[in-house]
């Protein structure tokens, strides 16, 4: 029998919480460790719960989520954060990718999409609902389109591609290495290479280019 998944609710309304506990423990696969109400304690219970997915709202008192997010990344690089948000401003869904997050999801689909949204980055993916995937598209069309380049994917080896894949999912080097069985510093040399051949500077470029490639959603 498969451990369940461990995971950490945080979000200012508690009435929110519940809605959200009450939809992911009707999958018993998963179960939640511990409800924050803000961002500060968010971040010092997934310190002593070690969970390994952490939904998070934005709007947080005390710490906003977007710094919750920045720390845990930082502290527990292995535990996946969730963005929970009613924003689909382009600003706010950069600035979550940028912070460490891996999967972002809109409020009014939490119904239907949370479950599946939980297990996307538990298994090392991204997940984006809908509408951010398509702001994030049109975003990296725009950006193509002010550098005035052409896709250089074909420029990539069957090895980069692979590596490719793996950091838009969110996998660090040394996960990548675990999974290639290969060491970390052949991963970075990997990565060196696909981010001059493709013109990417940060990993949020990265999930811009590999939503557009259809190589996460």
């Amino acid at each position: 029998m498969s451990e369940s998944i461990r995971i950490l609710l945080a979000d200012d309304h508690q009435i929110v919480r519940q809605g959200l506990r009450r939809i992911l423990e009707e999958n018993p696969d998963m179960e939640v460790v511990g409800e924050a109400s803000d961002g500060r304690q968010a971040v010092q219970m997934a310190l002593e719960t070690k969970p390994q997915v952490v939904v998070m709202d934005l709007s947080m008192p005390q710490l906003s989520g977007i710094e919750a997010v920045r720390q845990l990344s930082k502290r527990l690089p292995s535990t996946k954060v969730l963005v929970l948000s009613m924003y689909s401003d382009e600003s706010y869904v950069v600035q979550v990718l940028e912070a460490g997050a891996t999967g972002y999801l809109l409020k009014d689909s939490a119904d239907t999409d949370l479950t599946q949204a939980v297990l996307a980055v538990h298994s090392g993916k991204s997940f984006f609902s809908p509408r951010v995937s398509r702001i994030l598209l049109d975003e990296y069309v725009r950006q193509l389109q002010e550098k005035g380049v052409t896709d250089r994917y074909e420029l990539l080896t069957e090895r980069e591609r692979e590596i490719l894949q793996l950091i838009a999912e969110g996998k660090t080097s040394r996960e990548i290495a675990e999974l290639l069985n290969i060491s970390a510093s052949t991963v970075d040399t990997h990565r060196a290479h696909i981010m001059e051949k493709l013109d990417l500077h940060n990993p949020y470029e990265v999930v811009l280019y590999a939503v557009r490639k259809g190589l996460i959603t």
